[in-house]
């Protein structure tokens, strides 16, 4: 084997290696979003919001994507939502590191994960509900294809995503790749992330994660 080979061989393995471990802390990302301090006793989420959606709702087409800058809001209008947003990280078991329980109305974003509005599916998550109050992304299972998510950013930009999935992923079924990656090459992605399902008193966790997606559409000042 040539030299350039065995480098070709060994970026291919280091980039596999990547992959791996980023995705394995996102799958732990994704079972501890479904888990909750305290004895909540929120309803039942996610489940029932996909029920008699329209399965082909007219979506207009993605626009090209922009560059990197830093994530400063989220604005929902459709649920009355405007959340101030946090680079977050990974925590030292290797899961992506939720916003702090005491923050509710505080939106986190996978820093080390693509930025709103350039190419690749950026990661923003936020809690269901608290012991006693809903929190940032308790409505979040409502939204429908065509609504609109709009994400202010440090550079002056508003990234508009148009939403065009809402699914409801259980604990036992989640797939990494599948909830996290980018649906199109190519395409400025979005992803809304929170617990879903029914609250588990025994294990004091929600059974599953509500996951949002949606494409670059529009851009604003």
């Amino acid at each position: 084997m040539s030299g350039s080979e065995r480098s070709s061989g060994a970026g291919r393995l280091l980039t596999g290696m990547a992959w791996a471990v980023l995705l394995l802390g996102l799958w732990l990302w994704g079972h501890e979003l479904t888990g909750v301090r305290g004895g909540t006793t929120a309803p039942d989420t996610g489940d029932m919001a996909a029920v008699g959606r329209p399965p082909h709702a007219e979506l207009p087409p993605a626009v090209k994507p922009l560059g990197d800058a830093l994530p400063q809001r989220v604005d929902i209008p459709g649920l009355g939502i405007q959340a101030p947003v946090v680079a977050r990280g990974l925590d030292r078991d290797g899961a992506v590191d939720p916003p702090p329980y005491d923050q509710p109305g505080v939106v986190g974003w996978y820093a080390a994960g693509a930025a709103p509005g350039a190419p690749g599916a950026a990661l923003l998550v936020g809690h269901v509900d608290t012991e006693t109050r809903p929190a940032v992304f308790y409505k979040v299972s409502a939204l429908e294809p065509g609504e609109t998510v709009r994400v202010v950013r440090d550079d002056g930009k508003v990234a508009e995503f148009t939403v065009d999935d809402i699914d409801v992923v259980a604990r036992d079924r989640f797939d990494a790749r599948e909830a996290y990656g980018p649906r199109e090459d190519g395409r400025a992605e979005l992803r809304l992330i929170t617990c879903g399902g029914t609250f588990d008193r025994a294990s004091r966790s929600y059974t599953a994660n509500v996951i949002v997606s949606a494409y670059l559409t529009g851009t604003g000042i």
